[in-house]
């Protein structure tokens, strides 16, 4: 079975100016699926852009990552990473 590669992403709410960090397999779908508000984290923020977007040698590894960004919950931590073009940390 062949590994898909994973993807981490951060949306901006153009409503609240918030961010939202998720991981996926396919940004573009994924994107569509926040701004339709099929995405129940960010219905209410919408509608979004993407800021950011990085990818991953396989999903599980883009979900660490995932876990690892939302635990530092600083606004400043994340517009750093969007400035800078990419994640300098590594996943756990």
């Amino acid at each position: 079975m062949e590994d898909k590669k994973g993807f981490i992403y951060i949306l901006k709410s153009l409503k609240n100016s918030r961010y939202y960090i998720g991981s996926t397999i396919n940004v573009d779908v994924r994107f569509k699926q926040h701004n339709q508000g099929n995405v129940k984290a960010t219905k209410n923020i919408r509608p979004l852009e993407i800021v950011f977007y990085q990818s991953y040698c396989n999903i599980e590894t883009a979900r660490k990552m995932e876990m690892k960004l939302k635990s530092f919950k600083r606004k400043d931590f994340i517009e750093k990473i969007i400035k800078d073009g990419y994640i300098k940390i590594t996943p756990m």
